[in-house]
């Protein structure tokens, strides 16, 4: 595909996202029907798409309209490429730029310009303050790719040689013990045998981050309360060294943990609710479902879907889970509360909120992660039961 017949192809899945499919399903269905795409093709469609989605709101009123053509024709210019040069009207090129869509536009409002919907901007100013413009703009950035090493298969410093020997060049992450960041080869990732023999996965840095802050000194048994895929479970196990009991409301999202424990070599015990409802826990750890907001580099779909509605109804179940998995924990237990979201209302508020209603419950450390070059944004809360 020359340069010009991506950039349509892109315009093409950018439309079909804005008839309300996730960037994911219009991206697989374009992949489906156009099988003279090549990988190198179909990884720079998707980098169109991604970016695009990533500045929808600025690309738009920039191009001069809320299609695929005009984001593309924007976001053309913000990478210093003349559009005229791709709107050719050339077979399989976008059609030539009319005079109007050569006309330059201008942002309505600031939620425009840093790419947040309009009903969040007010909540997003107020919760992040400073930050509010900055977070925004590192949110459209593409995000970086980190490893998580099983350190309880191989050491950081020989997962960073044996990827290097199949084509992956990492670096050590700066303050994250267990992470590496991929500098080149990370389309290679899930292909080599580092990732296939359970000694690499690919997890955030700042999600890895809130594991290490944990000691090895937990009495009793784990029990990761919102396991979806596994992540946290695995890490869990490998970073504390011990079983880890692995729950989700929607037992279907733990489909592939087992496989994938088994490739870890790590001693993950899937329970139903039946089966914790009665138990005491050295640990309960819950990520629990939120707006997602600080790794909207990578979903960027989740920004232009989520509602206001939907956010009050993650605060409600947020603060549900947390009150009700506090009776899991033992009577000297640790309660740890995690989102991969920047909003306050999601992070220290619940925190303040649960303390206040459960004395026997204190603080022992927090922390909240914004997204950079370093990882996405995160936060969590570590709480200790008296």
């Amino acid at each position: 595909m020359t340069p010009a017949a991506r950039v349509q192809a892109a315009i093409e899945v950018i439309d079909d996202f804005l008839t309300g499919r996730s960037g994911e399903m219009a991206l697989t269905a374009w992949a489906r029907r156009s099988r003279y795409a090549g990988s190198s093709d179909r990884a720079a469609v998707r980098d169109h798409v991604y970016d695009a989605l990533r500045h929808l709101r600025s690309y738009a009123a920039r191009g001069g309209g809320m299609s695929g053509r005009p984001i593309m024709i924007a976001a053309l210019q913000q990478h210093g490429i003349d559009p005229q040069s791709i709107f050719t009207g050339d077979r399989f090129a976008p059609e030539t730029l009319s005079a109007k869509e050569q006309e330059k536009s201008d942002f309505k409002s600031e939620a425009e310009k840093f790419d947040i919907p309009d009903w969040l901007w007010s909540i997003w100013c107020q919760d992040l303050a400073d930050h509010a413009q900055q977070v925004a703009d590192n949110l459209r950035q593409r995000a970086p790719v980190f490893l998580r090493v099983n350190i309880a298969r191989t050491t950081r410093e020989a997962a960073c040689q044996k990827l290097c020997d199949e084509g992956i060049n990492t670096e050590a992450h700066p303050f994250v013990p267990t992470a590496l960041k991929v500098i080149d080869g990370a389309r290679k990732v899930t292909l080599s045998d580092s990732y296939k023999q359970g000694l690499v996965e690919l997890q955030d840095a700042s999600s890895q981050a809130s594991v290490c802050a944990l000691t090895s000194d937990i009495k009793g048994p784990v029990l990761d309360y919102c396991a979806g895929g596994g992540g946290k479970a695995l890490a869990l196990s490998a970073w504390l060294g011990k079983k880890v009991h692995a729950h989700d409301a929607q037992a279907q999202r733990m489909k592939d943990l087992p496989v994938r424990a088994k490739r870890a070599q790590a001693d993950i015990v899937l329970k139903t609710v039946d089966q914790i409802q009665n138990a005491k826990y050295g640990l309960v750890f819950c990520d629990v479902p939120c707006s997602g907001s600080g790794a909207w580099r990578r979903d960027p779909s989740g920004k232009w879907n989520l509602n206001t509605d939907q956010l009050d109804d993650l605060l409600t179940t947020q603060f549900d889970i947390l009150s009700k998995v506090a009776d899991l924990a033992a009577p000297d237990g640790v309660l740890f509360y995690a989102t991969c979201s920047v909003l306050e209302r999601e992070n220290g508020q619940q925190i303040s909120r649960f303390l206040n209603k459960n004395g026997q419950w204190s603080l022992a450390h927090s922390r909240q992660f914004l997204p950079d070059a370093d990882g996405d944004g995160f936060y969590f809360a570590i709480l200790q039961n008296q």
